[in-house]
């Protein structure tokens, strides 16, 4: 009855369980480790290599002709003609003839056989190359009861990162929010949310218009003028908004002048104020036209004589 191992491989493809117990950037310093350990009696069955970010690389090793493939032909056909003349010696008598032969015939067949396979793709594939899945870098996995001891263990042999975490993924830095800038009325303006930031609601996008729905040929010529017709913008210019003229003031209307009132020469006089002013609500009284020396003698006269 056999006895089930500590760390079977299982049947099924499934990722790796443990604790990580150091961490490699190369495969050779990942295997060393495993080595030591190995060395230093642990259970290695305990342990796992486990590469991460893994690459698919391909090393180009040269170009690829027709001579370079007429000699990998033959090489490779001499292999399988050796082995055919090897085993056709053992049953006729191991001669040496059967087996050059044998290697001659195979050589040529694998000439043959390259060049025109060489030929059929049709110079496709120029070069030659070697690929390799490599991993940027390993880590070695222990179970949680021995980790411990691994790490003292591999401690000794100062290589690499023992006993180093995972790299956890760097934070996305806060955006910087801009600075609040008050208004023209003393309130201030809220910062505008930085596009995508963590914890902050975004505002509803708009609904996109609906596109406008091609003219046709038939009504719109190439420079996009009507065949028929003209467009209101074209025929009548929008006209500049006039600009607000201030108001003037108000004048006001000049009183008429107050016509004299005729009096009779004979009337009394107007009485005057005592003060000298005239009457409340009432037009000041024109002056009174004094009679020249003259025009006095003359009435004076016409009124003695009333023949003259």
């Amino acid at each position: 009855m056999s006895m089930p191992r500590a760390n079977a491989v299982p049947r099924v493809p499934t990722p790796p369980t443990g604790v990580e117990i150091a961490r490699y950037p190369t495969y050779l310093e990942a295997q060393k480790a495993v080595d030591f350990l190995s060395d230093k009696h642990f259970a290695v069955e305990n342990v796992t290599i486990v590469g991460e970010g893994l690459q698919a690389v391909e090393r180009i090793t040269g170009r690829l002709t027709y001579s370079r493939v007429a000699i990998a032909g033959l090489a490779s056909g001499a292999w399988f003609g050796l082995f055919v003349g090897l085993l056709l010696s053992l049953f006729e008598g191991g001669s040496a003839a059967i087996i050059v032969a044998a290697i001659g015939i195979g050589a040529a067949f694998g000439v043959l056989f390259g060049l025109i396979s060489y030929a059929l793709t049709g110079n496709q594939r120029d070069f030659t190359s070697q690929s390799q899945i490599v991993a940027t870098s390993y880590a070695i996995l222990c179970v949680a009861d021995r980790a411990g001891e691994a790490r003292q263990v591999l401690s000794e042999l100062g290589l690499g990162q023992p006993g180093a975490a995972r790299p956890a993924a760097p934070a996305a830095p806060h955006a910087a929010q801009p600075p609040t800038t008050p208004g023209a009325s003393g309130w201030t303006v809220p910062p505008t949310p930085a596009p995508g930031a963590p914890g902050q609601q975004q505002p509803a996008q708009p609904a996109p218009a609906a596109p406008a729905a091609p003219v046709s040929p038939r009504f719109q010529t190439p420079s996009g003028e009507p065949r028929y017709g003209r467009r209101l913008e074209d025929v009548a210019p929008p006209t500049a908004p006039q600009a607000p003229q201030p108001a003037t003031p108000a004048q006001p209307e000049p009183a008429a002048p107050a016509q004299p009132a005729p009096q009779s020469p004979a009337g009394p006089a107007a009485p005057e104020a005592s003060d000298g002013a005239t009457p409340q609500g009432q037009p000041p009284a024109p002056a009174r036209p004094e009679p020249e020396a003259g025009s006095e003698r003359e009435e004076g006269t016409s009124s003695d004589d009333p023949t003259k």
